[in-house]
């Protein structure tokens, strides 16, 4: 058993943590990790998915779109579908959390701490295009990238933002029906696809981050409307930064209590309505549980002021490009113009990067349209259309920056893999000039 890379400090509290399986849970670091993806509906259905992808793809019961795939598949980045949204790579049991939180159309909904975007994509996708899901991650590089992933996955009703926990949530107090909090903390549930995590691990990591999950705990609560349902989660096995911490809100708050309920997946927790997952059920790690907030007042109405701009320009690009014209706010704000959804929130001094989807610059005499625009909008809603086969050379070449070959398309045209919205060119003479963003092609 090679688990030399383990830290003994790591083993004795894993032994506590894991009891009588704790010799079975050293056996999984001789196994290869779990893997899967996470069918993002709002593109696509899972049957349609599973036609298409040439590997298998297993049920898993952590998410009711998750599905394992294969440890040795390579260049799932690479597909086209994944270009495209279609799905996002996923392990099986980070997909958990969003499970608990029980997601209804037209709610409104905080993921904190979401970087790099697979909760929030699970989340939008159960939305379906309603209600609204405020991501928001501290890290600045890692909003960047939060936002390219909501992009890709074809977001609407959204906002990104790159703030700190307790100013975000002071400055939304009980606006949200539901938040998710997937701190960060020490990764112990990554050792067994990432040995170089476990040379980061110490005692004194894992009580820094206990601190800083409480912290961010009791920052969300004031977000959090009455009746309002919390999911907190982490992606390491510890006691102290999972039990302890939800034990230590839970006596600082006494207006919140655990909402306890059945499992289909993990191990019960000491701490009655908690859940672990490890190797032994399934997936990498993952600890969860479902915390309720007292009282029954509606969250806070959205108190932005939308301009409601009229521009010719604007209203002119929608006409030509649109056959469904997309419901929402055109607001405009300096030379770009976006597509706000209703009930918005105030947006200043929270840190916000994105609210909508992103239309376009206005230009001297014209409008510059976004990728975002093409990618947020299902094939159904645009006048030209290039729907390519999966397999069509020419999805290659999009996706490598050239010019392809249109048929009877003329201006600003959608290209969809198999239905499914990819991207956007510019039609004229049978060509289409490539408007797929650089930073995004294959090199």
């Amino acid at each position: 058993m090679n688990i030399d890379f383990l830290k003994q400090d790591f083993l004795e509290d894993a032994k506590s943590v894991f009891g009588s399986d704790y010799e079975a849970f050293l056996e999984t670091y001789n196994e290869k990790p779990y893997r899967g993806i996470s069918v993002n509906t709002l593109k696509i259905t899972a049957e349609r998915l599973k036609e298409l992808l040439v590997y298998k793809l297993e049920k898993t019961p952590m998410y009711k779109n998750g599905y394992y795939i294969d440890s040795e598949i390579e260049g799932l980045g690479n597909n086209p579908l994944h270009h495209a949204g279609a799905f996002y790579v996923q392990e099986p049991s980070a997909s958990a959390p969003v499970s608990l939180l029980d997601v209804q159309e037209g709610e409104r909904i905080l993921d904190l701490c979401s970087a790099p975007g697979g909760k929030s994509s699970q989340i939008l996708a159960l939305l379906n295009n309603t209600g609204l899901l405020w991501s928001n991650e501290y890290v600045k590089s890692r909003s960047q990238i939060l936002l390219s992933n909501l992009e890709r996955m074809g977001a609407r009703n959204f906002v990104v933002s790159n703030c700190s926990a307790d100013t975000l949530c002071d400055g939304l107090e009980g606006f949200f029906d539901k938040i998710l909090v997937d701190a960060p903390c020490s990764g112990e549930g990554m050792f067994r696809k990432n040995h170089d995590a476990s040379d980061e691990w110490s005692r004194d990591n894992v009580k820094l981050c206990a601190e800083r999950q409480l912290f961010i705990l009791e920052s969300a609560s004031k977000a959090l409307s009455a009746g309002g349902m919390l999911v907190y989660s982490t992606c390491t096995f510890s006691y102290e930064e999972n039990e302890g911490v939800v034990s230590e809100f839970l006596k600082r708050n006494d207006d919140f209590a655990i909402d306890e309920i059945e499992y289909p997946f993990g191990r019960k927790s000491d701490l009655k309505g908690c859940v672990r997952i490890s190797p032994l059920e399934g997936g990498e790690g993952q600890f969860m549980v479902r915390l309720r907030k007292s009282g029954n007042e509606p969250a806070c109405d959205g108190d932005y002021k939308f301009n409601n701009n009229e521009n010719k320009l604007v209203s002119g690009f929608i006409d030509e490009v649109f056959s469904i014209k997309p419901s929402g706010n055109i607001e405009i704000i300096g030379d770009r113009a976006y597509i706000f959804p209703e009930n918005l929130p105030k947006l200043n001094g929270l840190g916000v990067i994105r609210a909508g989807v992103f239309l376009g610059e206005i230009k001297k005499n014209r409008i510059e349209p976004a990728h975002a625009l093409f990618s947020a909008y299902t094939k159904e809603y645009f006048k030209n259309v290039l729907n390519l086969k999966l397999n069509d050379e020419r999805v290659e070449k999009f996706l490598s920056g050239e010019e392809i070959d249109c048929e009877n398309q003329k201006g600003y045209t959608l290209l969809a893999v198999e239905g499914v919205s990819l991207g956007f060119g510019k039609c004229s003479n049978g060509r289409m000039k490539n408007k797929y963003p650089k930073g995004l092609r294959r090199v």
